[in-house]
């Protein structure tokens, strides 16, 4: 039987797929909140041409969710992402209120979700946040595997090593 986290992922990972059939990093986002989803989006931005580090999936949800629900009480949102949000991107959401966070794939290189709250200024010391990783792991590390083999962004990163190298399990 498929779990809440696990339904909420499949629907990034559909965002995650979208983003790499359009030629951008895989990462799909989608926020949560009173068990219904209240935005989703995808990394834009990274192919040649036009790439910068401000269109992650994350940034491009949240704007979003800011839009069209300015009222909303972030506190109540859940995070699903397919990669483990960065650090621009997990500061950026725990600024704006969220303290839940769901992943996919961990971000051995970029991944902010390690970082110690407790040892930062007051701020951040004081916040209290959930944190859940290798939600549909294996989904996500075939689609990173599928961009890495055929993309250009961080194509030779840490990331994209650690990527590679990993075997997926057979589904049937």
């Amino acid at each position: 039987m498929m779990s809440e986290h696990e339904r909420w992922m499949r629907v990034a990972l559909d965002e995650a797929r979208q983003a790499l059939a359009a030629g951008e990093f895989p990462v799909g986002c989608v926020m949560v909140a009173g068990g219904r989803i209240v935005a989703q989006g995808r990394r834009r931005n990274s192919a040649e041409g036009s790439r910068n580090e401000i269109d992650h999936a994350e940034v491009v949800t949240l704007r979003q969710l800011s839009a069209d629900q300015p009222r909303l009480d972030l506190g109540t949102v859940t995070v699903y992402s397919t990669l483990e949000p960065c650090l621009m991107c997990y500061a950026t959401m725990l600024l704006s209120g969220i303290r839940t966070f769901v992943w996919a794939y961990e971000d051995v290189m970029g991944g902010g979700a390690n970082l110690p709250l407790h040892m930062l200024n007051t701020l951040y010391a004081q916040m209290r946040v959930h944190l859940l990783d290798q939600v549909l792991r294996e989904e996500s590390l075939r689609l990173f595997q599928q961009f890495f083999r055929t993309g250009t962004y961080w194509q030779d990163s840490l990331l994209a090593r650690y990527t590679l190298a990993q075997t997926t399990e057979v589904v049937p």
